[in-house]
């Protein structure tokens, strides 16, 4: 029989950990967080918070088993001690029950999702992405192309073990996907197939795409927290940059594997696109060009935050450029891509492609087709503040 959490039964099922020691039950306030799993916040009476996360289970009674990378990332830290520094940047997992799909990880009171930050803010400090370039250029660094962490990552992973090429639903869409399409949904396999250099410009980052370290794969900025305290006692000119870090942690780790570095770069650069994408005022008497100079987030806002995030990256991570002098390109390649999973996972959970997903396909494909003349648009800048390769061979 499935065992399914619930507020009432919480409270019985953390007395069966060995996260609650005491002899009576435990007791406390639970709140329903809504997600993508089931998730409950449970507030004990002694003070001590935690967010309990069950997989949602599938018709057939199976849960994808998606913790149990996030609980093999946790061993990972744990069994090389040379990682211990990057921890707190990490996820805050404390019990993991494969038999249950379930996940417990203590409750950062302190910290704030960077969405909601940014969404109720409209106020984007360079000190957060160059914390978040910081932080991810870091732990590439550190598991570059080292096979006894490659090994450990690769054994017991439930997902990432055998990548398949991105996108590749797209070329040969079988019947069940177009079954739970929207009417307008077919508009956007319409135009993918109607852009036939969009469609060689994926191959190409396919064949690009190396796995060489330790990889998020979900860095979305909802997977990211901001600690506001931090932030508001540090500033551009005078914070200690090697304390920037600090500012943030990267949860949800289950997707997590041995990848490419240049899909978590282009992970969050998404991220901040679409932010400038996801505020754009569409019409059908509106002009795509109009549509993008028209938003309420305008790029230009967030484009010293995506040069900060790309210096700060390269000014930890310079030898990527060495050893992979087209690391940038292929970056904003996999941004592109990026963007079209978004299109997907609106088409998927709220069933429409309107004129903002097809502005946001319009730049996915400017990203992909021709990257090197997206980054003036992109950035702001022709020249971006990197490391030459003369300085890093």
């Amino acid at each position: 029989m499935i065992f399914r959490l619930n507020a009432q039964n919480v409270f019985d099922y953390l007395q069966g950990t060995d996260l609650w020691t005491e002899p009576e039950s435990p007791t406390g306030q639970v709140e329903l967080k809504p997600a993508k799993n089931f998730n409950l916040l449970v507030s004990l009476n002694t003070g001590k918070k935690f967010l309990v996360k069950q997989e949602r289970y599938a018709p057939d009674g199976k849960a994808a088993g998606e913790f149990f990378n996030e609980w093999h990332i946790r061993k990972f830290w744990q069994t090389f001690p040379e990682f211990a520094a990057v921890q707190p940047s990490a996820s805050s997992l404390v019990h993991f029950d494969a038999e249950h799909a379930i996940a417990i990880f203590e409750y950062l009171d302190d910290y704030r999702d960077l969405g909601d930050f940014y969404a109720k803010e409209n106020h984007y400090p360079e000190q957060i992405s160059t914390a978040i370039g910081q932080t991810i250029a870091a732990l590439h660094k550190a598991t570059f192309r080292q096979a006894e962490y490659q090994s450990f990552l690769t054994k017991e992973a439930a997902t990432n073990s055998t990548r398949k090429p991105y996108l590749q639903n797209l070329e040969r869409p079988t019947p069940e996907i177009f079954s739970g399409l929207p009417g307008d949904g077919i508009r956007f396999f319409v135009l993918y197939q109607r852009f036939a250099s969009l469609r060689r410009a994926i191959a190409a980052a396919n064949v690009q795409v190396t796995p060489c370290c330790l990889t998020h794969n979900d860095l979305k900025i909802n997977n990211i927290l901001l600690h506001p305290e931090r932030l508001r006692s540090s500033s551009t000119a005078s914070a200690d940059s090697a304390e920037l870090p600090d500012l943030i942690r990267l949860i949800d780790w289950e997707q997590a594997g041995w990848g490419d570095p240049a899909f978590d770069l282009g992970s969050v650069i998404a991220s901040y696109l679409q932010l400038w994408l996801g505020s754009l005022i569409v019409s059908q008497d509106m002009a795509i060009e109009e549509s993008l100079k028209l938003a309420m987030t305008p790029l230009e806002l967030l484009q010293p935050s995506l040069q900060a995030l790309v210096k700060a990256y390269f000014d930890e991570f310079p030898e990527i450029l060495a050893q992979r002098p087209d690391f940038l390109s292929l970056t904003l390649k996999l941004a592109g891509i990026v963007l079209i999973f978004q299109i997907q996972s609106v088409l998927r959970y709220q069933k429409k492609f309107g004129n903002n997903q097809i502005c946001t396909l319009q730049v996915a494909k400017s990203l992909l087709c021709q990257p090197e003349l997206a980054i003036p648009t992109l950035f702001g800048t022709d020249s971006l503040q990197v490391p030459t390769l003369s300085t890093v061979m």
